[in-house]
């Protein structure tokens, strides 16, 4: 198994890249999320990688944090979920905005993305719910999208701490505008409306 890679970026064309390691040239495919952060061609990258062994392919698969890795291997442990709808996911949502997806059952966040159908995203919530809570580097790798996705999390954490089910919260904040607001806004505004 080639659990990482240490090389020099020999070449790019979305979703692959070519990583040179001691002369040897090791073709990765990666998420958006990691294409996206690589450096200039010739710049040395690390890679935390998963290897897929098949009848007639071997195919490696690169991710710029552990967190994205694990996440990618219990993915590919659902029923009907491959390496193409796993890389899909982790382009689409960081580690931390998937599993605030599963936490609030959000099955029409899951079909925006590319090859996930309703039932896959059903599936995907019923089996990921527990299979995060037993993989350790899941729950502690932070998200990094934008400030307004941060606050909305941090008033979903505060609203579930409260007694409210995660679908109650996500029924909640569905009329919200959470744009520019506090976390603090998001949960009085959810907290007047769950009274009104």
């Amino acid at each position: 198994m080639i659990g990482s890679l240490r090389g020099n970026l020999l070449s790019r064309q979305a979703p692959v890249v070519i990583l040179e390691c001691s002369g040897v040239g090791y073709e990765v495919e990666t998420p958006m999320s990691t294409f996206l952060e690589l450096p200039a061609d010739g710049a040395e990258v690390f890679l935390h990688t998963h290897l897929v062994v098949r009848e007639n392919a071997h195919a490696l698969y690169g991710f710029s944090t552990r967190g994205e890795k694990d996440l990618f291997r219990t993915l590919l442990s659902v029923s009907g979920v491959g390496a193409r709808m796993g890389l899909a996911i982790l382009s689409a949502l960081t580690v931390s905005d998937f599993e605030r997806c599963v936490q609030l059952e959000d099955t029409a966040l899951l079909v925006k993305i590319p090859g996930v159908g309703k039932k896959t995203a059903e599936r995907l919530i019923i089996e990921m719910r527990d299979k995060i809570d037993k993989t350790p580097n899941l729950k502690v790798v932070a998200g990094t999208r934008a400030v307004a996705a941060d606050s909305r999390s941090e008033a979903v954490d505060a609203l579930v701490s409260l007694g409210y089910k995660p679908v109650e919260v996500r029924k909640l904040l569905a009329s919200i505008d959470v744009q520019d607001k506090s976390a603090e806004d998001i949960i009085r505004l959810a907290l007047r409306q769950a009274v009104n």
